[in-house]
């Protein structure tokens, strides 16, 4: 397996793999809105690559200049349970550190629960917040 920074090239890979492990995309989750995403911070979203350039496993993290952010961690079902998912985050945290980030955070849908122990083993913990949000544009969701 090989992690390299994601290229707006691999767009359509990115997203069947997302869709793939079950995510619920936004409509932010557009090759615009992944382009605007790389403008910011593109050596935080990573991607894993087996022997046959096939990508696996995805994660786009950001920085805020305060906090970290992880965002959209997907494996390949057909390759969880290999250790994939840890290394990716491994590799996340690691370049955040790089920048100067000192806490990461990262909010996990309710359809997606199940995740929740896979993170706690990562050193993740729980905190209980409010979470809000507002759409500004059209096409909302």
């Amino acid at each position: 397996m090989r992690i390299e920074t994601f290229s707006l090239q691999q767009y359509e890979d990115v997203i069947q793999l997302w869709q793939r492990a079950g995510l619920q995309l936004s409509c932010s989750d557009t090759r615009e809105g992944l382009r605007k995403k790389l403008e910011r911070d593109a050596e935080l979203f990573l991607v894993a690559m087996n022997e046959e350039e096939r990508m696996i496993a995805a994660v786009m993290g950001s920085y805020d200049g305060r906090r970290g952010w992880v965002n959209h961690l997907a494996v390949d079902p057909d390759f969880q349970g290999q250790d994939i998912g840890s290394r990716l985050m491994d590799e996340l945290e690691k370049r955040l550190a790089n920048i100067g980030c000192e806490k990461i955070n990262l909010l996990i849908e309710p359809t997606n629960h199940g995740v929740q122990a896979f993170y706690n083993q990562l050193g993740y913990e729980r905190d209980e917040l409010i979470f809000m949000e507002k759409w500004i544009a059209s096409g909302e969701g």
